[in-house]
């Protein structure tokens, strides 16, 4: 393949050209398996004249998984490594995946691309389509200065509010505006939990905090501006606060 750019050879698709300095795949899509994963590299919508050329090609990593125990361990952490290299390699503004929660979160913690949840079924279909329709606003505020409103309290203390920041770093949230505690839930022994609530017309989220018996509901704005994009935003910020242990 040849940089979209300069025309320079590359040596896979969709790699970051380091002769004229420029990306050429937008968005990666990782179709992850526990022995295997297939990554499918996508170009810009500006840089493409069809759907057919936003495809620039796929490569595959295979493992052999290890029966548990700390060959286990090495082995999972050896195969995140290598697809977050190929990753690494083509500099995309975006990583979408599906498939196997246990490759995925092993890749999350190696590369720091921002990093979205898709369908399993079909993760390249999906991405396409939800990029097609997405044309949603990124917010480039640090989290802290996302944060506002008159109650300053958190349940959960450092705890609360690092799963709060957790929210307001995701490119699509503009505001994160806590609410009063309620302290007459129902008790619970599982520590501090977060979850993001179905979208409002608007495309802005409720994110409920729960500590023992108290919950604490914090409105979300988002840059959605409907109800689809709003779910898509959910899902998203759902799928981030699993991975940092809060569900």
């Amino acid at each position: 393949m040849e940089c979209r750019h300069c025309a320079s050879p590359l040596e896979k698709p969709g790699d970051f050209c380091l002769v004229c300095r420029e990306r050429n795949a937008e968005a990666v899509v990782l179709e992850a398996a526990r022995d295997r994963a297939t990554l499918t590299m996508l170009a810009g919508e500006d840089d493409a004249r069809g759907e057919e050329d936003l495809v620039l090609g796929e490569t595959t990593i295979t493992t052999t998984p290890e029966d548990g125990g700390e060959s286990g361990v090495v082995e999972l952490r050896n195969f995140a490594g290598l697809i977050g290299d190929e990753i690494r390699r083509k500099r995309p503004e975006e990583v979408y995946a599906g498939g196997s929660r246990e490759v995925i979160r092993a890749v999350r913690e190696d590369v720091h691309h921002p990093f979205y949840r898709v369908g399993d079924d079909d993760p390249v279909r999906a991405v396409l389509e939800r990029r097609s329709n997405r044309a949603l606003d990124v917010v480039e505020t640090p989290p802290a200065e996302k944060i506002s409103g008159s109650h300053s309290t958190l349940i959960g203390g450092r705890t609360g509010m690092r799963a709060i920041r957790t929210v307001a770093d995701h490119p699509h949230v503009k505001k994160v505006i806590p609410g009063p505690i309620d302290a007459g839930g129902k008790g619970s022994q599982s520590g501090l939990r977060a979850k993001v609530t179905r979208a409002d017309d608007g495309g802005n989220v409720r994110m409920l905090l729960r500590d023992g018996s108290s919950v604490q509901e914090n409105r979300v704005v988002t840059t959605a501006r409907n109800r689809e994009m709003g779910e898509r935003i959910r899902e998203d910020l759902n799928e981030v606060l699993e991975n940092a242990d809060f569900q």
